[in-house]
This record gives structure tokens, sequence and C-alpha cells, in this order.
């Protein structure tokens, strides 16, 4: 039988000389606090000097209160650079309780008169010392552990335990004055100057003056009010925190624009955090972010400011052990639609990438309205009927490429279009006036009617350059709506495999949309607008295939100021459209992505480079294959054709660059430009 008397006497001493020893130990640290933080900071001050090759100078620290540490005039300055940190006072107090176990966490923390001084000059950085260890055989064992780590870390276990570690270090009190953040980078500077900043009983408010200046010496600068105001106990793993100008104006993010020529701002910004959860080795992060006339510019956006009205954000990531997602629960709300996103990254054995989007039954008009102001500046003042839905199911497996999944769907209900805004896709059918223009600039006008001697219609253009057009553009130009699945897939995974844009997959119809109503302009706004136009215009069958294809031929560039077949017959063969031989055909086919170069397909004999011939051979295969041609329809045929036109006096006689093949078959014998911006 338990002597429980005995327990109890044995628990009790036990517990008095844990009690004595935990006595002496804290009357052992008071007595010795001063000398061992003495001893810490010189610990740290040599690992700093070692290894980082930086000095930490401290004038002096000491322990004031039970577990209070003051720091006066604090720096850290690298060898041959300029000082990365100063703070003049700092005071700060840790959790005992927490201490006693190790688990360092501030129970206060109050900064004044500082700064963090991050620059890039001729030195180079000067942190780049931090980026870096002093040997590099440790760096490679470091490369190699960490690539070992990658492989086998649990997503979620070590997202919580970074998290909940930067969250417990932040006090639940924090008081700063004062102290600035200043980036230089060359003669451009920019300066975060935080005045003020207070966490107080999970209220938090914040003063910044922003100043930006593109050179050092200026005096000139441009100056913003920040402010943020809300609420955070990060303890507790919540926020809710606005961002905005106290001017009244935008708050515009600086030194972005001179560094990336990218200006962006908003009126205001919501950030919230909800939740933070482990839970059966699955994270959960939920939260909002939202914002308030968004703005954006960028050279490769759109040719003026893009702004979004208002947009939120309803976010829940989950991060797995083996993968990191955005759940199909979050939503997007932009003006006045809203869609769910799904996207997803998982690692190995089969990294994939995933994504999913579903749009919701919406009206018509409701989604032209909260198109954004400046994307898509040819659908304003259009109206619509009707409703839709969409879907997007995207899926690549990095071992399976083929494999990759691209399926768009839209569903219709009673949608049509009952008033045009600038691009009005009607005049198709008409006779209408087409403006060439190149870099922003009118060059010509074209008359796209038949009382033009140049504008021929396609009964008196020769069969064998339509088919040879058609084969190399657009083979299923007269089956599909506007778009080729197939060649959308294959272009995604071309620029997956080659990490960069490599292949299009333009078809003849988004060809005719960007000629006659929109721009060359390499740019997202007018690929977005490209897409949607052709599919009102296909969808609708607002024109003919017929037509369609007989104004293509009319008006894209054949040459150097060379528009429509009419013009290039003349331009190369001195002769009309309609006798245009199976050579010559093919030559013209084979130029439409890069008219304005075709004289250096010539070599110094004045005729076509054998590489030319092999292109000819292969696309006169490819069209019989199709049953396009007979084998008797190129019997004779031969790359050796004879330029009697204009475009003689363009072709050099003595060059000989040799330029890069202008078309590719791919592995589904669809032959497409390389680049398809071009025409």
């Amino acid at each position: 039988m338990i002597n429980t008397n005995r327990i109890k006497k044995i628990s009790l001493t036990l517990a008095k000389v844990a009690g004595v020893f935990f006595i002496v130990a804290v009357l052992l640290f008071f007595a010795f606090r001063n000398l061992l933080l003495d001893k810490a900071i010189k610990r740290v001050s040599n690992k700093l000097k070692v290894n980082y090759h930086a000095s930490l100078h401290i004038q002096e620290a000491t322990f004031s209160g039970i577990t209070t540490v003051e720091i006066t005039n604090l720096s850290l300055v690298p060898e041959q650079h300029d000082s990365i940190l100063y703070i003049g006072h700092l005071q700060t107090s840790i959790k005992l309780w927490y201490a006693l176990f190790f688990d360092f966490r501030l129970n206060e923390l109050v900064v004044k008169d500082g700064f963090l001084n991050l620059v890039k000059d001729e030195r180079g950085r000067n942190i780049d010392g931090f980026l870096s260890t002093k040997d590099s055989s440790q760096n490679d064992v470091q490369a190699k552990t960490a690539g070992a780590i990658s492989s086998n870390t649990n997503f979620a276990k070590s997202a919580y335990k970074l998290i909940s570690k930067i969250l417990n270090f932040i006090p639940a009190d924090v008081a700063v004055n004062n102290v600035a953040l200043t980036i230089k980078d060359g003669n451009q500077m920019v300066s975060f100057n935080m005045k003020e900043f207070l966490l107080l009983s999970e209220k938090l408010e914040s003063n910044i003056i922003v100043s930006s200046t593109k050179d050092s010496l200026s005096s000139a600068q441009i100056e913003q009010h920040w402010r943020v105001i809300g609420s955070a106990n990060p303890g507790k793993k919540r926020a809710d925190l606005r961002f905005f100008n106290t001017d009244t104006g935008k708050v515009f993010v600086p030194y972005v624009q001179d560094r990336f020529n990218l200006i962006t701002g908003f009126d205001s910004i919501r950030l919230k955090l909800d939740e933070i959860d482990l839970d059966d080795d699955q994270l959960l992060i939920k939260g909002l972010a939202s914002t308030t006339n968004f703005l954006i510019n960028h050279p490769k956006i759109a040719k003026k400011d893009v702004v979004i009205e208002r947009a939120e954000f309803d976010y829940v990531f989950v991060l797995g052990s083996n993968f990191v997602s955005l759940d199909s629960s979050s939503t997007v709300r932009f003006n006045k639609i809203s869609f769910h996103p799904f996207i997803k990254y998982q690692r190995g054995p089969d990294t994939t990438y995933q994504l999913n989007v579903i749009l919701n039954k919406t009206t018509a008009q409701n989604f032209i309205y909260s198109l954004p102001e400046g994307l898509f500046t040819h659908f304003k003042g259009m109206e619509a009927e009707g409703s839709f839905s969409y879907r997007l199911d995207f899926l690549y497996n990095e071992n399976k490429p083929q494999e990759l999944i691209f399926d768009s769907k839209l569903e219709k209900e009673n949608l049509r279009i009952t008033k045009y805004g600038e691009a009005n896709l009607n005049k198709l059918n008409n006779d209408f006036t087409h403006v060439v223009v190149e870099n922003g600039r009118p060059q010509r006008h074209i008359e796209v009617s038949y009382s033009n001697p140049n504008f021929i219609p396609t009964d008196q253009i020769s069969p064998l350059l339509k088919k040879a057009v058609l084969t190399t553009e657009d083979p299923s130009f007269f089956y599909h709506r506007g778009f080729i699945d197939e060649a959308f897939r294959q272009s995604i995974i071309k620029n997956i495999r080659k990490r960069k844009f490599a292949r299009g997959a333009s078809t003849i119809s988004m060809q005719l949309i960007k000629n006659v109503f929109l721009t060359r302009e390499k740019t997202l706004s007018r690929k977005l607008e490209e897409i949607l136009l052709v599919y009102i215009l296909e969808n609708n069958r607002l024109s003919s295939k017929d037509r369609m294809f007989e104004v293509y031929l009319n008006i894209i560039e054949w040459g150097p100021n060379v528009y429509g077949i009419g013009e290039a017959a003349q331009f190369y063969f001195n002769k009309s459209a309609s006798s245009l031989t199976l050579s010559e055909a093919l030559y013209l086919a084979i130029i439409i992505p890069s008219p304005k170069k075709f004289m250096w397909r010539f070599g110094k004999d004045g005729q076509l480079k054998d590489h030319v011939g092999r292109h000819f051979n292969s696309l006169a295969g490819l069209m019989i294959r199709r049953n396009v041609l007979t084998p008797e329809d190129t019997v004779g045929l031969t790359h050796k054709i004879t330029i009697s036109g204009p475009a003689k006096g363009f072709i050099k006689i003595t060059a000989d660059t040799l330029v890069n093949d202008s078309i590719i078959i791919d592995e589904n014998g669809l032959i497409l430009p390389v680049d398809e911006d071009e025409q």
C-alpha cells in the first residue's frame, strides 16, 4: 500500500529545495546582472566583428528596476560603410516567468531618436556583410543543409513556429518616437520618419513622414504624411489596421517609380488578421484586406493610370505539411463583382501548381461597370443585358507537363450587347477607314471598301494564298470561336518551360481585332481588351468568317508601308493577287510574322536562302497532310522566286545576315509565329 503521507513529505521537501534554489538564482541574478549584461554585449560584439565585419558600440547599458534594461547611444557600423543602425535611447523589459523557461518575451519597448540606414553605392550595400557568411565552405555546407531541410520541411509547423516566435517577441506596449528608415540607392533617397508609434492596450496609432528625392544632394523633396490607426494584439494573433494619407491625397509608394518606372498609390488600405491556428498538421490564416481607389501606372500594364475604385479580399490561407494554398472559401470583391479563387502549390514527389477561379452568376452590366478605369478604355460606354457565370481550371505538374489542364468555361444567360463603346465591332460589316498606327502615331489611312482598287474581294484572291495563310496563322479559323484551346495549352507549356513569354497562341480573329480596333502596344491592357473583344465578336456572330478573313487579308502589313494583299502582290511580284503561284503564296504567308525584315531572307544572289526553302517544303508537306493541297499541286515547287516589284530595291544583295526562322512547326503540326505581336 502506498504511503501517501511519505509522498507528501517528499514532495514538500522537494518544493522547499526548489524554492531555495530559485531564490538563490534570483539573488545571484540581481547581484551580477549588470556583469552578465556586459558579458552578453561583448559576446554579441565579438560575433558581429568576426562573422560580419561590423562594430557594435554602446555608450551605456544597465538594468533599472527588476527586469528593465536601458541602453544609450547604440550604433552598428560595418567596415568601410555607412552606419546601419543607431538608437539614442532604448528601454525594454522581459517577462520574467517566460524567461525562467528560456522563452524570452518583451513586456514593453521604448525607442527614442534613431535610424535604420540602408545604403547602396559604389562600395556595394552596407548590409552585404549580413547577407553572406565569412567562409565559402561554410556557405556550401549551409546550402546543402538548407536544401535537405527544404525538401523535408513541414510547411505548416515551420510557418506557425516562425509566426509565433515573431508575434511573441512583439511586446504588448510599444512607444517609438523619432525613428527613421532611410533607403539610399545611388542618387535616389527615401526616408520614412516615424514621428510616433504607440501600441497601448491593443490600440495602435502611428504618424509617419515620408520624403523622397531623386538626388540626395537636392533640396527638392516630395513629402507625404502617412497615418496608421487600428488595433493589434500580438499575443492573441489579431490585428485590424487602416493606412491612409493625412493630407487627404493618395498614399504613393516612393522609390518604385524611379527604380522600376512604376507609379502606385491608394486612398486607404485596411489590413485585418482574424485567426492564426494550427490544427491537425494544417495552419489556417484568416483575415481581410481592402483598398479604395487603388492606382497603378506602368508602361507594360497600360498607357494611362489604371484605377480600381474598390477592392476587398477575404482570405483564407491553408498550409499543410507539403502544400501552401489560398482556399476556395476566399472571396475577391472587385467593384460590383466577386469571385472565388483557389491557388495551390504542392511539393513533390510531383510538384504541382493549381489555379481555379469561379465567378458565380453576375449581370453583364455589373461586369462592365467593374472593369478598371484605364485598363479597358474601348469598353467605356458599353451596355449589355443578361448574365453569365465563369470557371477557370488550371493544373500543371512539373513531372508531367504534357498533361497540363487548362479549361475555361463561360455559361451565358440571355447575354446581349445593346450598346457598343469605343470599339464598335459592327463596323467590320460596312465600309470604314482603317488608320495604321505605329509607336502611337498615325501613319496612313486605308479605305476598307470595294471602291479602293487595292482592296481585293476574297473571291479575287488566289486560293493558294488563302490556304497558305490559314495554314501558317490559323488552320481552324472557320471553325473556332476566336480561340484555340490546344494552342493555348501548348503555349502555356512552352512558356513555363522557358520561364518567359516564348510563344503566343494568336488566332486570325485576335490579329484582326488588334489591327482594326486596338494598337500594337505590348501591354496587359491591350491583351485583355483583345481577348474580350474577340469573344464578343465571335460568340455574338457580329460578322461572318468570310468577311473577317477578307478584311484581315486587306489590312495586315506585308512589308515596309505595304498593307493588304493587293499592295503586297504588286510590291513583290508586280501582279494581281489572283494570279499568285504556290511558291509566291508560301513566301507571302511565311513573312507575315515579321514583314519588315523580308529582305534578310535573301542571299547574295538575290534569291531566297536555303533555310527558307526548307520552310517551303515543310509548309507544303503540312498542307498536303491536311488535304489542303494535293501532291500534284506541289510539282515543280521551288523557293527560287523572282522579285520583280518595288521590293527588289529593298533587297541588299551584298548582305548575308542569317535571321532566325520565322515560323515554328509544333508537336501537333501547327505553324505559329515566333513573335505574334508583329502583326
